[in-house]
This record gives structure tokens, C-alpha cells and sequence, in this order.
């Protein structure tokens, strides 16, 4: 569509912008608290928080203080929270066996969240990561994470999820195949209507730092993970992995990270008209934060102006660590 834009005088684009009421007016997107979703950290304990240092602000949780977290998120309109646990240690192996534990400390928080908050949707994370000696998403044989096994891995701890209550599994791992196997698994076990949003188009990027810091995984990580996420340097590939897995029964696609790859987000929206989001990762997050903390930004005109970008980019919604902070000031 080519806009028509009548000569000067006739037309003076500053019309519209001169009031707020104009701006409200004329204003193409907006954001709200239904576009949010709050990545949280659950640890084991009781009535404890532990800071991350490198994401101010953000804390890990254990059980109890994350339902209250959850009922506090959901009183103020967060449709929906997504839980990433922070793993004892001695847990992790080779095998990665306490990701399909039914008792495990996910299954644990979605249970807890889900009887004490039923309103809220609790998204998982689908991903060895936590669980694993070597740090990765995959299970790790002679230097190579293996596909094939580690999907059926994936499969099992995606079972226990939706058993445990999940609404929305969030396979973040970038296996191939992963996404048809766990909707064919969830179908035949009776969770005909967990929903899939599937980490499609997960880019192999730096800006995951303070994520691995707040699960544990930093410091097991081995190598790197360029073999099974995405070269940034690609766009045409994530629109073939988005589509397949669409094709495979995902619900719902999210690009990771978010601002370095609103064009995906763009294209994805453009290409398949389906419920897309971006993942403001904890990078992202850490930056604003660390700007703001000296000084040399706005914070909060920063945290929405960024917000504002993914859904100007066709998001549908955001994983923002923003979340509470966007949604006490929408309510204010």
C-alpha cells in the first residue's frame, strides 16, 4: 500500500502529533499488560530470594515465594508466566535424568502455581540446560549434541510438564524434530490442549549471558552452541524452521533474542499471519538496566520505548523481565 500524502500546506503531518490526545489518537500500536509474559527463576528452599547480580532486580525464588509472585503478577492482569529452574548441582548429569523426574522442582512450582493461581497460564522451558553436566540443551556424546536421543529426552520432561499442569510447553532446545514428537507424545497421553510456543528461530547468541548465570548453567557450559542454534548471520533459515514447525503442531513461534532480530519477528508475522513473540532476553534486559543505573538513559522511557518495538515489529506478545515493572505502571 503506498500512502497518499497530500502537498504542504494541505497536509501538515504534525497535526496529529501536537497533543497527547492527537498522539492517542493516530497511535498504530499500543502496548498492554495482555501482551506480556514474566520469565521467572525458582529455586529449592523455603521463604527465600537470591539476587542475580547480573540482572538487577530479578531474583530466584523458591516455591513459595513464587506463588506469591504468580498471584501477584496475575492480580495486576499478567496473562501468563514462564518458569526456568536453578538446579542443585549434584542433580546435573550426562543423562540429564531430573529433567523427566515427575517431583522435580519445575514440576513442583507448576503444580504449587497452578492450585494456589489457576488463572494464570505457566508456560515451561523445554531444554536439558538446567539438568545437564556439560550445560547444553542436548545430551552430549564424544563432544556432539545428538539429536535424536536427546529428543526423546525432551519428550519425557515435555510429558511431566503437561502432567504436572502446564499451558504452554516452550521447547527451547533446537532440536530437529522436536516439536512433532512432543505433540504426538502429548496427544496419545490425553493433553490434547497443552499448547506448544516454540523457541523457532533461537539464534546462537551472546546476549544469553545473565540468563545462564540465574539457571547455573554458566559455569558447566562446555563449548559453545552454534551446532544447534541458529547463525545470526541467517534469515531465510528461521522462516524454514518456523515453518516446519508449524508443520509439526506448534501453536504458537517466538524469535530469541528480540530487538537484535526484529526482522524476523517482521517477517514471521508477514509470512505466516500466526501468534508470534520475541524473547527480550536477559542481555537485553541487563544493558537497559545497567544504562539506567549510571545514568545515561531513561530507564523506564527505555523499557517501554523497547517494548513498543516488538509490537510495532507485528509481536503478538514478550517474555520481558520488564513484566511487573510494565504492568504496575500501565495500572497506575
Amino acid at each position: 500500500m503506498t500512502p497518499v500524502v497530500a502537498p504542504f500546506p494541505l497536509i501538515r503531518l504534525r497535526r496529529t502529533r501536537r497533543t497527547p490526545a492527537l498522539r492517542a489518537l493516530t497511535r498504530q500500536n499500543t502496548l498492554t499488560v495482555d501482551d506480556l509474559i514474566w520469565p521467572v527463576f525458582v529455586m529449592e528452599g523455603q521463604d527465600e530470594a537470591h539476587a542475580v547480580p547480573s540482572m538487577p532486580g530479578v531474583e530466584r525464588l523458591t516455591i513459595d515465594r513464587l506463588v506469591d509472585a504468580a498471584r501477584s503478577a496475575a492480580d495486576l492482569g499478567i496473562p501468563a508466566i514462564c518458569i526456568f529452574p536453578y538446579i542443585d548441582p549434584a542433580l546435573k548429569t550426562d543423562q540429564c535424568e531430573e529433567a523427566w523426574n515427575t517431583d522435580n522442582l519445575s514440576n513442583r512450582a507448576i503444580r504449587a502455581i497452578k492450585d494456589a493461581v489457576p488463572d494464570i497460564a505457566v508456560m515451561t522451558d523445554v531444554a536439558l540446560d538446567p539438568y545437564n553436566a556439560h550445560g547444553h540443551d542436548g545430551i552430549v556424546r564424544n563432544g556432539e549434541i545428538v539429536n535424536d536421543e536427546t529428543v526423546d529426552a525432551l519428550v519425557k520432561m515435555a510429558l511431566e510438564q503437561a502432567r504436572a499442569g502446564a499451558d504452554i510447553l516452550g521447547p527451547s532446545d533446537m532440536m530437529d524434530g522436536r516439536i512433532g514428537a512432543m505433540r504426538s507424545a502429548c496427544e496419545a497421553d490425553g493433553h490434547k490442549d497443552v499448547a506448544i510456543l516454540s523457541y523457532a528461530a533461537k539464534y546462537a547468541s551472546a546476549f544469553y549471558g545473565p540468563f545462564r548465570d540465574a539457571v547455573g548453567a554458566s559455569g558447566a557450559l562446555t563449548g559453545d552452541k552454534k551446532t544447534y542454534q541458529m547463525d545470526p548471520g541467517n534469515s531465510d533459515e528461521a522462516l524454514r524452521l518456523i515453518h516446519r514447525d508449524l508443520m509439526e503442531g506448534a501453536d504458537m513461534v517466538m524469535v530469541k533474542p528480540g530487538l537484535p532480530y526484529l526482522d524476523i519477528c517482521r517477517l514471521t508475522k508477514d509470512q505466516f499471519g500466526v501468534p508470534t513473540y520475541a524473547y527480550q532476553v536477559s542481555g537485553e534486559f541487563a544493558m537497559v538496566k545497567a544504562a539506567a543505573a549510571n545514568g545515561w538513559i531513561d530507564g523506564d522511557a527505555v523499557m517501554f520505548e523497547s517494548l513498543m518495538a516488538f509490537k510495532r515489529a507485528g509481536c503478538d506478545g514478550i517474555l520481558t523481565y520488564f513484566a511487573m515493572d510494565v504492568a504496575r505502571a500501565l495500572d497506575a
